[in-house]
């Protein structure tokens, strides 16, 4: 299957930042070298890698082009403003550093309530996003819906005939939006032989194993399983589908999508980046970076119903369909359920089901786009932890983005 084939033909502009020789250390205290491709997601290389990841894995810009221009105190900004949160949650700074917090953005209505940035970790700086990641692509999916060139009902290899005979022959893209497809994929960020990390090396985020496939289009064709529908499994690979589906109906590089439906539109301060494979495609379902502030941005234009400063990015009715969260009863993750009884999953959000009714965009290592509606806020948590996806961390975060929203209760 040739490239011509698998993805648009458009040339893309990529930042490599493979060097040869020697070097000196990437961050203070570091071992020259360190960290490599296959350990930038362990502890503590993480807390230098996910903010700088260009220097590791190629990178194409997501433009915020038209120009607007960059909040004029963004260098200045302090790196710590908690004083609205001293008196409901005067532990709040603690708890930030104990969850291994990079950044911490409270967004109410259009009005920052507080901020907070690591020693070393500027306002202006971008964070890798992981699976929050996942959030804005669904966001851009909802652009096409909206305009009529992508139909959620139809079934994905109507987009994308590469996939016939592939798990996803037979499946609609709403099915892939809503991550209700029976796959055989194993998520386990730490295990060696698991589908998710052949999907990284295919990605370009671990070097390479012979027999590996070329580039994630290559991946997506090999995934199998009885392709059952109705029942959720959180599987990172649909995320790629639906990337491939927006690259097929546009015939445009992904991150060029993205940047004219989405990032054009924010009023952002920055170009975001996303990391791309061999074949020049898009890493969607992780490997975008951009600031907290950004980020809120993306918050915002769902509670303001689909709308950002430079226009509409989704209709209303996708922003509510967000909001109002997903089958219920298609919601099997007993992790997930645990916390949240009521939660759900829908258009690559997660639903919390609880009475404020908090969504939020997840990525693993700590990265949250939290929507709280019950106060018009947005909170953005972007984070290090040293372990990708544990019962453990997700307590501590889920209770600590839940009191900040109490607290916000309780501001005036």
């Amino acid at each position: 299957m040739s490239a011509e084939t698998r993805g648009p033909s458009t040339p893309v502009d990529v930042h490599d930042p493979a060097a040869t020789g020697p070097h000196p250390p990437r961050y203070p205290g570091a071992p020259a070298g360190v960290p490599t491709l296959d350990t930038w997601q362990e502890a503590p290389g993480n807390r230098w890698a996910f903010g700088d990841l260009g220097e590791l894995v190629p990178t194409a810009t997501i433009s915020r082009t038209p120009p607007s221009a960059r909040a004029g105190a963004a260098a200045a900004a302090a790196t710590v403003r908690l004083d609205a949160f001293a008196g409901p949650l005067p532990e709040l700074e603690q708890r930030l550093e104990a969850t291994f917090t990079d950044a911490l953005l409270v967004l109410r209505g259009e009005e920052v309530v507080a901020e907070y940035y690591k020693p070393g970790f500027a306002p202006d700086q971008r964070h890798l996003l992981m699976s929050v990641s996942k959030s804005i692509c669904g966001l851009t999916v909802g652009a096409l819906v909206d305009a009529g060139r992508i139909d959620p009902a139809r079934a994905v290899t109507d987009y994308v005939p590469e996939l016939a005979g592939s798990v996803y022959d037979g499946p609609t893209v709403q099915h892939v939006l809503d991550m209700q497809i029976a796959i055989d994929y194993d998520e386990d960020y730490v295990n060696p032989a698991a589908e998710v990390q052949t999907h990284d090396r295919a990605a370009g985020w671990r070097r390479r194993r012979e027999g590996d496939p070329v580039d994630t289009y290559a991946f997506l064709t090999t995934l199998r399983g009885s392709g059952e529908v109705g029942e959720f499994q959180y599987c990172s690979a649909n995320t790629d589908v639906l990337a491939w589906v927006i690259e097929r109906v546009t015939g445009t590089r992904y991150h060029d999508v993205v940047a004219e439906l989405v990032w054009s539109k924010l009023d952002a301060d920055r170009d975001a980046a996303i990391t791309v494979d061999s074949a020049g495609f898009g890493f969607a379902n992780g490997g975008i970076s951009c600031t907290a502030r950004d980020l809120a941005r993306v918050g915002r234009l769902v509670l303001d119903g689909g709308v950002a400063p430079g226009g509409r990015v989704v209709s209303d009715a996708w922003a509510r369909a967000i909001l109002a969260g997903g089958d219920r009863d298609a919601m099997t993750d007993p992790g997930f359920t645990s916390a949240f009884p009521g939660g759900s999953y829908t258009r690559q959000w997660w639903c919390m089901g609880n009475e404020r009714g908090n969504v939020s965009g997840i990525g693993i290592h700590g990265q949250n786009l939290w929507l709280d509606p019950k106060t018009d806020s947005v909170i953005v948590k972007l984070s290090t932890w040293p372990d990708p996806d544990t019962a453990h961390w997700h307590e501590l975060q889920s209770g600590l983005l839940l009191d900040v929203c109490r607290a916000l209760d309780a501001i005036a």
